[in-house]
């Protein structure tokens, strides 16, 4: 049961975001050349030194040999679309690599913790001031977000994927140009 329940939702997601860049592309009058998609905190059945096993991917995304993937990095950095190598690595990792670049700070230490009462956040590290600022000089259009997504919570992209160079190689770096997502201040039953 579980593993058609995990099969089922990642069935969705595939179709959620391909609804999502069907209307992209229409409201853009543009196509697409490719896709990449790929999952995180997944699980795949896959064959590994000579076995059948059941691959958990908790915070790693598969990149077989040849295989595209995309990793992300926050809304003030760049974002790879990168293809699985044979190497030592990749496979001593069930070829599998990063799949983002990882918190350095949580959303409540960033944000502080929401009064929904008062409809305001208290006690977090980083200012909408400051967020807005190092995304403005990166040259990024932002609408929403709280600050518990700012780039100061996430390591560098580049210097993850520098430790994971064993496992991939890059074939496009993209750069944000605009970020929508809900405002700090805003209810979201799924994170909050």
């Amino acid at each position: 049961m579980y593993w058609d329940g995990m099969t089922l939702a990642g069935r969705y997601a595939y179709a959620g975001r391909d609804y999502v860049i069907e209307q992209v592309l229409g409201i853009l009058g543009a196509s697409a050349e490719y896709s990449v998609h790929n999952h995180h905190n997944f699980a795949w059945k896959e064959q590994h030194m000579g076995e059948d096993v059941v691959v958990v991917r908790k915070g790693a995304t598969p990149l077989a040999p040849g295989q595209l993937g995309f990793v992300g990095g926050s809304m003030g950095d760049i974002s790879v679309i990168v293809e699985g190598i044979h190497s030592e690595e990749n496979t001593e990792s069930y070829r599998s690599t990063v799949h983002g670049a990882g918190r350095i700070m949580s959303r409540t230490q960033a944000a502080g913790k929401m009064n929904y009462k008062l409809r305001t956040r208290m006690g977090g590290e980083i200012s909408e001031e400051q967020m807005h600022a190092a995304i403005r000089a990166y040259g990024v259009e932002l609408r929403g977000a709280g600050t518990d997504e700012s780039p100061f919570v996430y390591k560098k992209l580049q210097d993850v994927l520098n430790a994971h160079a064993d496992t991939l190689k890059i074939n496009h770096v993209l750069r944000p140009v605009g970020v929508a997502m809900a405002g700090g201040n805003e209810f979201d039953p799924y994170k909050d």
